[in-house]
C-alpha cells in the first residue's frame, strides 16, 4: 500500500475525536466556572450594599433624623463595607426630617474585579433607598 493512501486513511478515521471534544468541553467548563468565581463576590457585595442602604433609611425613618451614625458604624462592621453616603432629604432643622418628609440615601462603593493574571478592574457599585419620616416635630 503506497504511503499516500495510508495518510488518507488516517485522515478519514475519527476514533480519537471524542476524546478531543471532551477535553475541549471540560476546558470551556472550567473557564466558565473560573469566571463565575470572579464575578460572584461582586453580586454579593451589591446585595450587601442594598441591604445597608435600606437599613439606614429605615433607622432614619424611625428616628426622624439622618443622624444615624451608630447604626452606620454597626453595619460597616457587619458587612465589611465602607461606602460613601449621600443624604437627600427635606430637612426641618439640622438633621431632623419632619413627619412624611422624604428621606433618600445613595451609597457608593468601589470594588475591584480581578481576572487572575490579567489585572484588576475597579467598578463602582451604587445603591439607593428612600422612605418617609415617621416623627412629628413641633
Amino acid at each position: 500500500m503506497p504511503f499516500i493512501w495510508k495518510i488518507r486513511r488516517i485522515g478519514r478515521e475519527k476514533r480519537g475525536e471524542g476524546y478531543i471534544d471532551t477535553a475541549i468541553g471540560i476546558l470551556c467548563l472550567m473557564l466558565v466556572v473560573a469566571l463565575a468565581m470572579v464575578l460572584f463576590p461582586v453580586f454579593i457585595q451589591k446585595q450587601k450594599l442594598d441591604t445597608f442602604a435600606e437599613e439606614i433609611v429605615r433607622q432614619a425613618e424611625i428616628t426622624g433624623s439622618t443622624n444615624v451614625q451608630g447604626r452606620i458604624a454597626e453595619l460597616k462592621e457587619e458587612t465589611g463595607l465602607n461606602p460613601v453616603i449621600v443624604w437627600d432629604c427635606d430637612y426641618y432643622s439640622g438633621t431632623k426630617v419632619q413627619l412624611n418628609g422624604d428621606i433618600m440615601v445613595t451609597l457608593r462603593q468601589r470594588v475591584d474585579i480581578g481576572f487572575f493574571v490579567f489585572g484588576s478592574f475597579p467598578i463602582e457599585l451604587q445603591s439607593k433607598a428612600s422612605g418617609k419620616s415617621e416623627v412629628y416635630y413641633k
